[in-house]
């Protein structure tokens, strides 16, 4: 250990009285504690507040709820969600690696930043990326129910590229051919093919819509009169071409996020926030809810971990 003064060498002095290491550099005669690394960084929130506040976020709470809660400051919980959610980002990227895959679905949910599209485009501010309305990409293995890759973005090819591109990055490289199923949306058409190549057997759901309930005409697009099921390449297994796991997971991510519920003002107000909430929550979902379908974690399923998560792990892990 050296000196955080002189950057000379230094030896143990004994221990303070909460039982941790000093240190007396041979130089100076500088005594100092072994630093240590603080989940929180800078922030006064003590842990047991700050873990209070986590799980009234993943369990679909507000902001401001929560500020009502734990009379902890908004201000203060934004930190904290910014703190976290760059930790559950890092969880994603850097965990959540070489996952052996055999049938992946994909689809992407609606939410929006700020103000709705329209109101962004009367605004002028229809070209801003990140007002107005957003698309969370998410993909999951049917077996394990892991979330393997999820991407903010637009409804568009740029951003169904780069999600996939994130697919590829977590899904085992020398794993075999694997079956993918998504919606019929026209971002996909040459972006599977492209990124992920001989690896994917793709099929999509075609679904038609009869006219819409004029009783039910905001979000309802009406009832599905026919479903297809079209090979766009490979080999895929006809009758495994679906995508109800992933829009039954789309539901748990709208319940368990305040941002996400329709009619409310919850929505995000900032791009970055809803970035952040979202890493929190699928980094809650795969390494510490209990799925009840397999009766443990996704991430103990696909065997990237072998016991359930906490959120202190997640408050607690130290980034690399």
């Amino acid at each position: 250990m050296n000196c955080p003064i002189c950057n000379l060498f230094s030896k143990k002095n004994g221990k303070d009285r909460n039982g941790n290491q000093r240190f007396k550099c041979l130089a100076c005669g500088k005594r100092f504690n072994e630093p240590k690394d603080k989940p929180l960084g800078g922030m006064y929130l003590s842990e047991e507040k700050a873990l209070m506040c986590l799980n009234l976020l993943v369990e679909g709470t507000s902001i401001r709820a929560t500020e009502r809660i734990t009379n902890v400051n908004r201000n203060t919980i934004l930190s904290l969600l910014e703190t976290v959610g760059k930790k559950c980002l890092w969880i994603q990227e850097n965990l959540v690696k070489n996952v052996k895959v055999t049938d992946v679905q994909a689809d992407k949910i609606w939410a929006f930043i700020g103000m709705k599209q329209k109101t962004a485009n009367n605004n002028g501010l229809g070209d801003n990326e990140k007002v107005g309305s957003a698309y969370v990409f998410t993909s999951i293995e049917s077996n394990s129910k892991l979330i393997v890759a999820w991407h903010l973005g637009k409804r568009n090819e740029q951003d169904a590229l780069l999600f996939l591109e994130k697919l590829y990055n977590a899904i085992d490289g020398a794993t075999n051919r694997f079956q993918m199923s998504t919606d019929a949306f026209k971002g996909y058409d040459h972006t599977v093919n492209e990124v992920l190549g001989t690896k994917a057997d793709y099929g999509q759901i075609i679904k038609i819509y009869g006219k819409p309930n004029p009783d039910e005409v905001r979000y309802s697009s009406g009832d599905v009169i026919e479903v297809q099921k079209k090979i766009i390449c490979g080999n895929p297994i006809e009758e495994n071409i679906s995508t109800s796991y992933i829009e039954r997971s789309n539901l748990t991510m709208r319940m368990s996020m305040r941002r996400l519920t329709r009619l409310t003002n919850g929505f995000s107000k900032k791009w970055e926030n809803l970035n952040y909430a979202l890493a929190l929550y699928f980094a809650y979902y795969n390494f510490c809810r209990i799925h009840k379908t397999i009766r443990c974690t996704p991430a103990m399923e696909a065997g990237i971990t072998k016991t359930i998560w906490t959120l202190k792990d997640i408050l607690n892990i130290e980034v690399k």
